[in-house]
């Protein structure tokens, strides 16, 4: 057997991940996952649902005013996302 150099887990895990079909599902989950770092802590602790069907990140807010805010704010999000994600995953968000 032939020796290599050694990887993180991270990149084999990356490398196994994100080859395949797997592979939209892992960056839809990975931007649901970066939503906080998106939005910070303060905006996160009204969410209490999000997930991302067909490109389109859901979020589910308890507070009306912030759900108001947060739709002026929309391509800004996606945008946000998408650099976080490397890739563009996110292709609309909906508060509700």
């Amino acid at each position: 057997m032939k020796r290599t150099d050694p990887e993180l887990i991270s990149t084999l895990i990356d490398r196994v991940m994100l080859s395949g079909e797997n592979r939209t599902v892992v960056l839809e989950q990975r931007a649901c996952y970066l939503w906080p770092e998106v939005v910070g802590p303060g905006v996160n602790k009204y969410t209490y649902r999000r997930y991302v069907d067909h490109g389109v990140l859901h979020v589910y807010l308890s507070s009306a005013a912030l759900k108001n805010e947060l739709s002026f704010h929309r391509s800004k999000l996606v945008e946000e996302i998408n650099k976080l994600v490397g890739e563009p995953i996110v292709t609309e968000v909906q508060i509700h």
